[in-house]
Order: C-alpha cells, then sequence, then structure tokens
C-alpha cells in the first residue's frame, strides 16, 4: 500500500505521493493507473516528491498516459502546500528541482496552510531549435501554420521548460478544442509533441484560455500554459505584462518583467483528499 494525496491548482489536479526511499519504480505505469478516473483515483496525472542534492526538494511530473512532462505550473503549487503543510519546511521559500530546471518559490499561508504560492517560472524560451520546434531558426511568432484538412492557424510558440504553441481565437468557449488539439499536439513540427493554448483576448489585462495539455487532453488548467500565453500576448503586443488569465477552474496572475525577463505565476493551491493505493 502507498499513501496518496489529490491536490488542484485552479481545477488542474494530480496525485503526489512521498517516495523518499525511490520505492517506486516505474512511476509512468502508476501514473496510467491510477490517473484514470474510471478505474483509478482520477486526475491529470501523477507528482512525486523526491530528496534533492541541488534544491530544497525534487518533482516528478507524469502524465496520464504515462510519459515525464519537464514542469507543471499549478503542480509544483501544490507541491509547495504538500511540504509546507506536512511540515516537510517552515521556509517561505523554497527551492524546486525540475526537469526544466531548479524553481524558485514564494509561499503565503494563512493559519498555518498555503493558500497561494508564486512561482518563478524563468525566463521564456523563444529560440525555434529550443522549444524545439522544426523549420528556420529564429523566434516564432504569429507565424502560419497549415493542417491537412486545410485549416489555418496562426502560431505563437515558446518553452517555459516545456513547449507550447498559443493561438488566438474569438470564442475560446466555443472553438473545437478537442478537434484541433491533438492535431497540433502531435504535428510533426513538434519532436516533442507541444501543450496547445487557444486564448481569447478580454483586454489589455485580462485574457480566456484553454488548454489541450501534451499527453492529457483537454484540462481545466494549465500553469506553465498561462505563463506560455502571458509572454505570447506580449510579443504579439496583445496585453500588458501583468495579466489575469482566466481558465475553466480559475485564475491566474502572470506577469512577465522586465527587469529579469522572468515570468512569474501566482495562484491557489487546495488539498481534496488523502487514501492508499494498493501498490
Amino acid at each position: 500500500m502507498i499513501n496518496f494525496t489529490k491536490m488542484h491548482g485552479t481545477g488542474n489536479d494530480y496525485i503526489y505521493i512521498h517516495d523518499g526511499k525511490s520505492a517506486i519504480k516505474n512511476p509512468g505505469k502508476l501514473s496510467r493507473a491510477i490517473s484514470d478516473r474510471h478505474f483509478g483515483v482520477g486526475s491529470d496525472g501523477l507528482i512525486v516528491i523526491y530528496p534533492s542534492t541541488k534544491a530544497d526538494f525534487k518533482m516528478r511530473m507524469f502524465n496520464p498516459d504515462g510519459s515525464e512532462a519537464e514542469m507543471c505550473g499549478n503542480g509544483i503549487r501544490c507541491f509547495a502546500k504538500y511540504v509546507f503543510d506536512r511540515g516537510m519546511t517552515s521556509a517561505r521559500q523554497i527551492t524546486v528541482e525540475t526537469l526544466a530546471g531548479i524553481k524558485h518559490l514564494t509561499l503565503h499561508a494563512k493559519n498555518g496552510k498555503v493558500i497561494s504560492v508564486q512561482v518563478d517560472m524563468g525566463e521564456p524560451i523563444l529560440r525555434r531549435d529550443k522549444i524545439p520546434m522544426i523549420g528556420e531558426q529564429g523566434m516564432v511568432i504569429n507565424e502560419s501554420l497549415h493542417l491537412d484538412d486545410g485549416t489555418r492557424f496562426y502560431i505563437t510558440a515558446l518553452s517555459v521548460g516545456n513547449p507550447h504553441t498559443v493561438i488566438f481565437v474569438e470564442d475560446v468557449e466555443n472553438f473545437p478544442v478537442s478537434k484541433y488539439g491533438p492535431i497540433i499536439e502531435n504535428h510533426q513540427l513538434f519532436p516533442q509533441r507541444t501543450n496547445v493554448e487557444f486564448v481569447q483576448l478580454v483586454n489589455q489585462d485580462e485574457v480566456r484560455q484553454r488548454t489541450w495539455e501534451r499527453g492529457t487532453g483537454e484540462t481545466f488548467s494549465c500553469g506553465t500554459g498561462a505563463s506560455a500565453v502571458a509572454a505570447a500576448c506580449v510579443l504579439n503586443n496583445a496585453c500588458n505584462r501583468n495579466i489575469t488569465v482566466h481558465l475553466k477552474g480559475g485564475d491566474l496572475k502572470l506577469e512577465w518583467r522586465e527587469k529579469d525577463n522572468h515570468i512569474y505565476l501566482t495562484g491557489p493551491a487546495v488539498e481534496v483528499f488523502q487514501g492508499t493505493w494498493d501498490y
């Protein structure tokens, strides 16, 4: 038996397991089983907490299809709540080792429990080869993407530790995300696949976003995706550097600071329940 905790950040839900002794031999396989919403606990993936020699903690995140992701903006906020609320740290600023590098987090607590977290997402990666995306080198800003069915989108692609493709649409609520999300995710231009963000501009300070997550499908929220959207809005002269992103699961605050060129993500972290899994 293994103990787990289910948590969510603006509806983006994950199963958390503390594996201090590396007893989980195949976390990808475990993620496929435990994430299943019919035969498992149900989640957008599995996040495992490990000790780290480089930071305060180490985080690994696995999608429901078993693939490992580099980072998760919503997931890492709940990660911070997990370790603070359980007394694994008393610090209000912590570092977390991820496949996307070491992330710096500022924890906001009330009555001894974390309620929200600010994540320094670092500098957005704009070079095409570093996203990665096939094609001529340079930045991918408002570039035409033709699909096999004749549909054409204008995309802005970048990485915030994992690859994202941002597409501006007029009516995001009625946009067929489930149709075009998987086509773009698996497009040949993206050798490591891509997350896809469909975005409707509200005004200079607000946008509405729906996300097709690589290896997961449409989710209620995506923190790295919202970070990518914040950068894409600035790159396309569509919004200010400090915006609110409205997602199905709630709101996230994003700021792309000129001072250090880093994107800062702030949002809630919520514990749902605890349980045990027969492992």
